[in-house]
């Protein structure tokens, strides 16, 4: 239900996937007059990933998390979940890591000790993008910010998504407004992860975007940018703000 208790807008706060950094949301506009804020993933523990959520800001929030950064959100939101306004995720997965997940965890972390980093990168890199397909601008985007974030933040990552644990129960409890945006073209974290998302939140709204993969404020900003506004409507019981043009 909307947030009675905020005066003013509601801070937006941002939380991006494995490898990304505030560019991922750089296309994508945000409703006017609302506060933007990044929360890096720099630690290696969901738990307190999630800390760094709710620190980010005082009071009630949107939540806005793509990969990781959802799994992140889950986190927040069973901590705190009258902190949690409203909570857009995307291009993720709310169930435990499964077995081969431990294993290419912990292949990609000896890599990077054995200073490979770049192989990680590319091995990361085809499933970011539809079909697997990026073109080689779209790829040497996703290279330039996963180098920007760099190795040790990389291995913290890893780490954290080690720590997961299946979200469903504490989704099952979420009473806020939710949206769950899902590529058509993901093979990282395909519809059916988002449509068991969806079922599992009351009145949750799941949007599935054609043509898009996994980095979807990269790949539909605009979409991004509707399902936003709409959300943040649905916190305050108005009818959606205009957007600004870019994220800081």
């Amino acid at each position: 239900m909307p947030n009675e208790d905020t005066a003013g807008p509601l801070p937006l706060v941002l939380v991006p996937g494995m490898l990304c950094d505030a560019n991922l949301w750089r296309d994508v506009g945000f409703p006017e007059g609302h506060e933007v804020h990044h929360v890096p993933l720099w630690r290696a523990d969901i738990g307190a990933l999630a800390e760094d959520v709710l620190a980010a800001v005082p009071g009630p929030f949107v939540l806005v998390g793509l990969s990781l950064g959802a799994i992140v959100g889950f986190e927040a939101l069973r901590r705190a979940p009258g902190r949690i306004a409203g909570l857009c995720v995307m291009a993720t997965n709310a169930g435990a890591p499964r077995p081969e997940q431990y294993v290419a965890w912990r292949a990609m972390d000896e890599l990077i000790t054995a200073d490979r980093f770049g192989d990680v990168v590319e091995q990361t890199l085809p499933d970011m993008f539809p079909d697997r397909c990026p073109t080689p601008e779209a790829a040497r985007r996703y290279r330039a910010m996963a180098h920007a974030v760099g190795a040790t933040a990389a291995r913290a990552q890893l780490a954290a998504q080690a720590t997961r644990t299946d979200a469903a129960d504490v989704l099952r409890t979420a009473r806020c407004p939710t949206v769950v945006l899902a590529g058509a073209r993901d093979t990282l974290c395909p519809p059916a992860f988002h449509r068991a998302i969806a079922d599992s939140v009351p009145g949750a709204v799941l949007t599935l975007l054609p043509g898009a993969g996994h980095l979807l404020p990269w790949q539909q900003p605009e979409a991004v940018t509707a399902a936003l506004r709409e959300l943040v409507a649905a916190t305050t019981g108005t009818t959606p703000a205009s957007a600004t043009s870019a994220a800081p």
